[in-house]
């Protein structure tokens, strides 16, 4: 390994002299000034930036999307601050790997050149694999960074994190992949410019749309549409062609990561706070995504009980007759019975009355532990207990005026008393209540004792 390292060498063909590398790769930023988006953290005066500019790197993990440069930003880091660039991937790499790339840092160092030490993925590396980093991040012997998807709360441990500053970077936007694009049919030393092509004014909006943030996704679809042009003797890319190439996408969308729980609790906020079209937005986001619809009907059938309950207890019953119309039907079109209960439960009443008792319920369980049930309340089915006071007392609901036992007590003897469940003023839940109170009322004849 060259002691730097950090650009990479064009892979030719020895009779062609042509660079195999895909335009992605090609078109790597050389220099900070060329870098596309990431203006919160790239811009003049802001930390990163001038740490950079100044060519003091620090350790740090670079958390965002497929395809916003972070592989990149390692590179220009290391390169503006003359450091040995070593690349690791969390994939293929293991201690070894560490042991040997900690080593040729303590040679630079020998020779007065500093290491950046470049870890890919590293969310896939388990506790003891990052531990190994602490010692060497923390002597310095070298500058470590880690590129990551996934929420490095979860993901990375803390020792690591507390020596190293997170930095979130952003999917880019469509007028930024536009200009990325453009530039790349310019460049003629990298890009495609020496095939002089042209690119509809259409078809450039269509392919930024469709990478959906990704750069490397949207040079790769440039590079094929590129190569579909030529193909046609053409030097025009079309409408047509890139529509055939930008079909079939899907939209951002990890199972089991970030996004999917931020998209899911923005369906479930905007049920809860009435927004049927947001509600109906995040559903569709989410099928489209591919989530499993079974893990969409399971989280509808939970807002029915959590944030409407008994303000309106159709929405459950709703909830639960989607579910099973799905498991019917399958996809699409049980996909609709689902959207229905994401409307329903959107317009519905709201509710948390029955949530809030339940904690507040388990709560008092985890306070007073094992209290005695009231022998008044046991079950007496036999002769001995019944001789032991089993049920002695007991006030049958049915035979009082009303059904209800007023005064009646069915907490234990030893628990003070307890209101957990608050109706709501909204829904069926107004008129429970109304009953309630109604039936708690003191009679005439408990005020006179």
């Amino acid at each position: 390994m060259s002691k730097r390292n950090s650009t990479q060498q064009p892979l030719r063909l020895a009779d062609s002299g042509k660079d195999w590398r895909p335009l992605a790769d090609r078109m790597r930023p050389r220099r900070l000034e060329e870098f596309v988006g990431q203006t919160h953290l790239l811009a003049p005066g802001k930390p990163l930036y001038q740490a950079i500019a100044d060519g003091q790197p620090h350790s740090l993990i670079l958390w965002g999307p497929p395809g916003t440069g972070k592989t990149t930003l390692a590179r220009l880091i290391a390169d503006r601050s003359s450091a040995r660039f070593i690349a690791l991937s969390a994939v293929q790499a293991g201690i070894k790997d560490i042991r040997d790339a900690v080593a040729l840092a303590r040679q630079s160092a020998v020779e007065g050149q500093p290491t950046v030490l470049f870890l890919d993925e590293v969310h896939r590396f388990n506790k003891a694999q990052q531990d190994a980093f602490l010692p060497h991040v923390e002597d310095g012997t070298l500058t470590f960074i880690g590129a990551t998807t996934e929420n490095p709360s979860f993901e990375i441990v803390g020792a690591l994190l507390s020596r190293a500053r997170v930095y979130v970077l952003k999917a880019l936007s469509a007028e930024e992949l536009r200009a990325l694009l453009q530039a790349a049919l310019g460049d003629r030393e990298r890009g495609l410019g020496a095939q002089e092509l042209t690119i509809e004014d259409d078809a450039l909006a269509l392919l930024a749309h469709a990478a959906d943030g990704d750069a490397r996704r949207a040079l790769g679809m440039l590079e094929l549409a590129a190569a579909v042009a030529a193909a046609a003797g053409g030097k025009l890319i079309t409408l047509a062609q890139a529509q055939d190439i930008a079909s079939g996408g899907r939209r951002r969308f990890d199972k089991g990561g970030d996004q999917f729980y931020d998209q899911i609790s923005a369906l479930h906020k905007a049920v809860r706070g009435t927004d049927p079209d947001a509600a109906l937005y995040w559903f569709a986001r989410m099928l489209d995504g591919g989530c499993d619809p079974h893990y969409l009907a399971r989280r509808i059938t939970r807002m029915a009980s959590e944030d409407i309950g008994l303000a309106d207890p159709r929405a459950l019953q709703i909830a639960l007759d989607a579910w099973q119309i799905y498991e019917r039907l399958g996809s699409p079109e049980g996909e609709l019975a689902l959207a229905e209960a994401v409307l329903y439960l959107a317009v519905a009443a709201k509710s948390n009355a029955v949530y809030t008792a339940l904690a507040e319920a388990r709560a008092d369980v985890e306070h007073y532990g094992s209290l005695d049930v009231p022998l008044r309340l046991r079950n007496a089915p036999t002769r001995l207990m019944k001789e032991l006071g089993h049920g002695s007392g007991y006030r049958y609901a049915h035979d009082e005026p009303q059904a209800y036992a007023a005064g009646e007590r069915y907490l234990p003897d030893d628990m003070p008393d307890r209101r957990y469940y608050h109706p709501t003023a909204r829904g069926l839940e107004q008129r429970i209540g109304e009953a309630l109170e109604r039936l708690r009322r003191p009679t005439s004849d408990e005020g006179k004792s």
